[in-house]
């Protein structure tokens, strides 16, 4: 699974981001699941209505082979949290480009002009 989504930017520490609305969602993608391997833990930091910074950890990623920071590609609020990852992580392993982890609504000045394109 290394496929690359057009409709994202992405980020050099194999985030994803997709605007969606007035929100970015965030999540990881192929390449970091495929070195990864499966997908046993996500634990995020936040909770809504936190504010995080652009290229600061929210939470991490653990499978069978290492434990990984997950890192904001914008600096904004937490809006929502994908709780279905508590209970079942694998999801990420499932279709990590639909499995998203968080939104965020970026703060004044933030945005993906800096982040990669496919």
């Amino acid at each position: 699974m290394s496929n690359i989504l057009s409709d994202r930017k992405y980020t050099n520490d194999h985030e994803w981001a997709k605007q969606t609305g007035s929100s970015v969602d965030i999540g990881i993608t192929a390449y970091a699941v495929d070195q990864l391997g499966d997908i046993t833990l996500v634990n995020l930091d936040v909770k809504e209505g936190d504010t995080v910074e652009a290229g600061k950890a929210f939470g991490t990623i653990e499978s069978v082979k290492t434990l990984s920071d997950l890192f904001a590609p914008v600096a904004g609020k937490i809006t929502r949290i994908n709780k279905d990852l508590e209970s079942k992580p694998e999801l990420v392993n499932a279709d990590c480009y639909a499995a998203w982890m968080v939104s965020i609504e970026p703060a004044a000045g933030s945005s993906l002009d800096g982040l990669l394109d496919s």
